[in-house]
């Protein structure tokens, strides 16, 4: 799944065990929402529980809930927990350290994407899972 694809997926897997409250959901009930395969749903419960935001229960009635109050995540906690930390793709191959562009286009580009992340982090910081919730129930 794709990086940007799987945040989003996560936001929708905490806002419907928000939604919830303290009725656990099966990664199918969950993959119904969502429109995709429960494995997709189970893999993403299970980096959101390694986390600390979600926790399982076994049985016949189990499913997942979230470990905390929704007004206790942030969106950046929902991202640290599902998104690999990958560099961003600059170039497959070096740059021609000849040119001038070349020699100094992957720093100045580098700057830029850690300002743009810096400001990415900072919104899904102050946000939380309760307004994303608050949100969808004024649009129902």
């Amino acid at each position: 799944m794709a990086k940007n694809c799987r945040f989003a997926v996560a936001v929708h897997i905490a806002a419907v065990l928000a939604l919830g409250g303290d009725e656990p959901a099966t990664s199918e009930w969950i993959a119904g929402s969502v429109n995709t395969n429960p494995v997709v749903i189970r893999r993403l419960l299970s980096a959101l529980a390694k986390a600390g935001l979600v926790r399982s229960l076994r049985g016949s009635t189990g499913g997942s809930l979230l470990a905390r109050r929704p007004q206790d995540i942030t969106l950046l906690d929902i991202a640290r927990a599902v998104e690999e930390d990958e560099a961003p793709a600059l170039h497959h191959q070096p740059p021609n350290p000849k040119c001038p562009v070349g020699r100094n286009i992957q720093p100045v580009l580098m700057r830029v994407i850690d300002r743009a992340e810096a400001a990415r982090e900072a919104v899904l910081a102050a946000t939380l899972l309760s307004e994303v919730v608050a949100q969808l129930q004024a649009e129902s």
